[in-house]
């Protein structure tokens, strides 16, 4: 028998086959997987993914990339699951010819009708008699993803060339597997991942094989967990922190890293009593939630965790200038020095220079360039000049992002050559004639990039790159973040629907007036039960409420040191 798992990027279809293989091997089956333990087992096949994943490689087209893929799939076949049917084996395999007809039509918009001969000419016939599409919600297997690169120390990967496309690529392959799904459902078993423990997942997944192994039909096509209940009332941006804290605690229960890594960020008690609870279980992820929190709660538990988890505090203090934040990051140098010095951006004050000459001094010159972004000077020149010489391009191209002088953009275009997407990071908030003409000839190789570089920008140029890129990929909306702006408001509701959870958590960091309000009740109104936008939603409320209350805590305090002074005189 043949099965082949298909499924979006962080679906979990490596792991659930993978568990499906040791199962079967349990029972009695001799089992052959052509990609156990997530490797493809054909050398040639992991040869060719080399290529076809190599993000530097802009000019890769569609069709070049599809032919690729297909001789990949060709030479497992040849190599690993023909021969092990010819042995009567159940062979599994993680990803087949599917797989490239999803992408290359459905994710990068190629003919159906001009990819399927060809992916008939490289099965030799040969198609699987099962085929389980692990299904799930493209924002929860992003999460995910992003999750399992902490957890493994992976955090600094660069995109894939899929990762390129944007979110939006993920979001039409799984539109593109599900229309296969539903054309042959004799052959195709949709198994939802979104919200069950993956034991019962994996027995339910064991069940529905064994009874295809045994001659037994399958009663349904679409394996799905016991309906959610359906909220009571309506979810508002009013009752958002309810509905957010009671999905919250659904997560806990099935996969508690996740729920550590989803608070991350959130201002208010609430989160920050959550983060509490997962601080001794979770330091490491705890502590990277911190980013961008500047309270009194969020300092105490930096020092509660910056034993157990340095790097992660050292990185949660990026964007803090303040005297505090540069004694914990003087404290933390020995134990985290890479991270120490990625966090001085925009930061040229005597005591960032003198971590950073330490950091020179440790041979740690590629760190000291990541964290010089937004930095200039006649000192901060010397350094890029040391990391020219030592060919840390993509190092020095960081360096630059925020930087609008022509020096700058005469050493972009040097560096132009050896690394364009370093370039392109370096160039968000920017509106100058290097960075729009790398915007125009980048946007159809790696439209995410483009689109996260207008980051702050209002320009006709910038909103006309917008208009071309939402219909395609979130990252359009991701780049108007806290814009108050007619055009941003129109992008924002003319695709809530498209990408409600995006929509929602570009209006954190303004306040929760009617147009927010509304623009985030429609989004729970369409998507009550979706936990990526009860989340970006809560995320945005709480943030306004913080930033709303942060003056009169800052009177407050005015006041108080007064009345002391008073008190004192």
């Amino acid at each position: 028998m043949f099965i082949d798992f298909e499924g979006i990027d962080g679906s979990g279809k490596t792991t659930l086959s993978n568990l499906l293989a040791a199962r079967l091997k349990r029972l009695g089956y001799r089992v052959a997987h052509a990609r156990e333990g997530g490797e493809l087992q054909a050398p040639a096949a992991r040869r060719v993914r080399e290529l076809t994943r190599d993000s530097r490689l802009l000019e890769m087209s569609p069709r070049t990339e599809f032919f690729l893929n297909l001789a990949r799939d060709a030479q497992q076949l040849e190599e690993v699951v023909a021969p092990a049917l010819r042995r009567g084996e159940v062979c599994i395999t993680d990803r087949y010819l599917y797989s490239q007809l999803a992408l290359s039509g459905g994710g990068r918009g190629l003919p159906m009708a001009e990819l399927q001969p060809a992916c008939e000419l490289a099965s030799q016939g040969l198609w699987p008699d099962l085929v389980v599409l692990v299904d799930v919600d493209p924002d929860l297997a992003r999460w995910r993803k992003r999750l399992g690169k902490l957890q493994s120390a992976r955090v600094s990967d660069g995109d894939s060339r899929k990762g390129l496309a944007g979110a939006g690529l993920a979001v039409r392959v799984r539109e593109s597997f599900l229309e296969m799904a539903r054309k042959d459902p004799q052959r195709w078993l949709i198994l939802e991942n979104n919200d069950v423990p993956l034991r019962v997942l994996e027995q339910r997944l064991v069940d529905a094989v064994v009874a295809r192994l045994e001659g037994r039909e399958i009663p349904v096509q679409r394996i799905v967990p016991a309906p959610a209940a359906l909220p009571s009332e309506p979810v508002t941006a009013e009752n958002v922190e309810e509905h957010f804290f009671r999905a919250l605690d659904a997560v806990e229960v099935r996969e508690p890293a996740l729920a550590a890594w989803m608070v991350g960020g959130l201002p208010g008690l609430p989160a920050h009593q959550r983060r509490l609870g997962y601080a001794e279980r979770f330091p490491a992820l705890t502590a990277r939630g911190l980013n961008g929190l500047d309270d009194e709660p969020a300092w105490t538990l930096r020092e509660v965790l910056a034993s157990t988890a340095p790097a992660e505090v050292a990185s949660s203090l990026s964007g803090l200038t303040s005297p505090r934040a540069m004694m914990l990051r003087e404290r933390l140098y020995a134990q985290a020095p890479s991270e120490v010095l990625n966090g001085l951006k925009r930061d040229g004050s005597p005591q960032a220079w003198a971590l950073r000459e330490r950091g020179i001094k440790d041979g740690r010159l590629a760190d000291v360039l990541c964290g010089l972004e937004g930095v200039d000077g006649d000192e901060s020149w010397v350094v890029r000049e040391a990391g020219m010489q030592r060919k840390l391009y993509a190092e020095v191209a960081r360096s630059l992002g925020g930087l609008t002088t022509a020096r700058a953009d005469a050493l972009r275009e040097v560096l132009l050559p050896h690394d364009r997407l370093a370039v392109l990071r370096g160039t968000t908030g920017l509106d100058t004639p290097l960075a729009r003409g790398l915007r125009e000839a980048l946007a159809d190789k790696a439209l995410k990039l483009v689109l996260r570089s207008l980051t702050g920008l209002t320009t006709a140029e910038s909103w006309a790159l917008r208009e071309k890129g939402a219909p395609l990929t979130k990252e359009a909306l991701d780049s108007v973040d806290g814009l108050d702006d007619p055009s941003a408001w129109q992008l924002r509701v003319t695709h809530v629907s498209r990408w409600p959870s995006t929509a929602v958590s570009s209006l954190r960091g303004l306040p929760l007036g009617p147009y927010a309000r509304a623009l985030i009740d429609r989004a729970l109104e369409a998507n009550p039960g979706r936990l990526s936008v009860l989340r970006n939603a809560y995320a945005a409320v709480a943030t306004a409420r913080s930033l709303a209350t942060a003056p009169a805590r800052a009177a407050r305090s005015e006041v108080d040191v007064t009345a002391r002074v008073e008190v004192r005189g």
